[in-house]
C-alpha cells in the first residue's frame, strides 16, 4: 500500500465542488498528502480565429477566472493543513484524456471526482476514468459526508479482492483504527442446480459452505492487523449481484464501497470487472472507490488516450 501523496481533485463550477474539496480535505489529514491538483477542464473552445485577432486576451481571461473560483471554493471547504501545496490547473478539451494525462504526468495517487444525482451537467466520466487511470478512482455522491465508521467491500475472493480489502485496512487504520469492514460475497445459485440431485435449498447451502471456506482461505493471506472485519454471504436471486450490494451498503449504512478494478496489466487495464462496472453505473447514494495499484495502467498511456 502507498501514501495518497498527490491527489487530483476535478471541479466544474457546481455545488458538487464544495463537496469534493471536503472530501480532499479529510483525505489530506491522515495521508501525508503534499500536493493537491484542482482541475477544470474547459470544452473545446471553437472561437473563430478573427475574435480572437480582436480580443488576444480571451483564454487567458478565461482560464485566470476559471483559476480564481477554483481558490475561493478551496479557502471556503479545505480544512486547515498548511503541509499541502496546492496546484490550480486549467486544460482545454475532452475531460477525460485532460485528467488521465495530467494523473501520468504527475504520478498522482488518486484521482476524486464527482457523481451527480440532481445537480446541473453530467459530471466527470467515471467510468472512462475508472478503466485508463494509473491510479485508484474515488467517485463521490452530491452532498456525501466524509466519515469512516462502516466500509463496505464486496470481494470474490481473487487478488484484486485483496487489493480492496488491504486498501480498507489500511485506511481504517489511518482513520483511527475503530471502524469495522464488511467483507460480502454475493453467490448465485446456477440454474442447473437440479441436474445434481439435491434440492434448491440443499444446494443453496452448498453455495454457502463453500464461500464460507473460500473466506477464511482468502482471509488468511491477509494482515488484517486490529481492525475489526465481519463477513457477509448473500445470495443473489435476481442475477444482479451489484443489486445485492448496494442493498447491503444501505443496511449497514456504509460510509463508503471500496472495490478493486480487475485489469491490473496491460492486457487487462481496459476491463475493470463487470461489478465494478455497474457499481460505477448504479450507485449514486454511497463514496465508490475504485482501487487499483498505482502504475498498472501507465505503460498503455499513449494507447488509451486515442481510444
Amino acid at each position: 500500500m502507498y501514501q495518497l501523496k498527490k491527489l487530483i481533485v476535478c471541479l466544474d463550477q457546481t455545488e458538487m465542488d464544495d463537496t469534493l474539496v471536503r472530501f480532499a480535505s479529510f483525505i489530506a489529514s491522515v495521508n501525508q498528502t503534499k500536493k493537491i491538483y484542482f482541475t477544470n477542464v474547459i470544452r473545446n473552445l471553437q472561437i473563430p480565429k478573427e475574435v480572437l485577432e480582436e480580443f488576444p486576451n480571451l483564454i487567458d481571461n478565461m482560464v485566470e477566472e476559471r483559476k480564481t473560483q477554483m481558490q475561493e471554493v478551496v479557502k471556503r471547504s479545505f480544512g486547515r493543513n498548511e503541509d499541502v501545496e496546492f496546484a490550480f490547473v486549467v486544460k482545454e478539451g475532452q475531460l477525460s484524456k485532460k485528467i488521465l494525462k495530467l494523473a501520468h504526468e504527475k504520478s498522482v495517487d488518486m484521482i476524486i471526482v464527482g457523481r451527480k444525482v440532481t445537480l446541473p451537467g453530467t459530471g466527470v466520466v467515471s467510468q472512462r476514468l475508472a478503466r485508463r487511470a494509473s491510479c485508484s478512482l474515488l467517485i463521490i455522491p452530491e452532498n456525501s459526508i466524509p466519515n469512516i465508521k462502516t466500509l463496505l467491500v464486496p470481494s470474490d475472493f481473487s487478488d484484486y479482492s485483496k487489493d480492496a480489502l488491504e486498501e480498507a485496512i489500511m485506511i481504517v487504520e489511518k482513520y483511527g483504527g475503530k471502524a469495522e469492514i464488511v467483507v460480502q460475497n454475493v453467490f448465485t445459485i446456477p440454474s442447473g442446480y437440479h441436474f445434481t440431485g439435491k434440492s434448491y435449498e440443499e444446494f443453496t447451502s452448498i453455495m454457502l459452505m463453500h464461500a464460507e471456506i473460500n473466506y477464511k482461505k482468502f482471509i488468511r493471506k491477509i494482515d488484517v492487523k486490529k481492525v475489526k472485519i465481519t463477513p457477509v454471504y448473500t445470495q443473489d436471486d435476481d442475477d444482479d449481484p451489484v443489486e445485492e450490494i448496494i442493498a447491503k451498503a444501505k443496511d449497514i449504512k456504509a460510509d463508503a464501497i471500496i472495490i478493486g478494478a480487475k485489469g491490473r496489466t496491460a492486457a487487462t487495464a481496459l476491463f475493470i470487472g463487470s461489478m465494478a462496472e455497474r457499481l460505477i453505473q448504479l450507485n449514486d447514494t454511497f463514496p465508490l472507490l475504485v482501487t487499483r495499484p498505482k502504475g498498472k495502467n501507465a505503460g498503455i498511456l499513449d494507447y488509451i488516450l486515442e481510444i
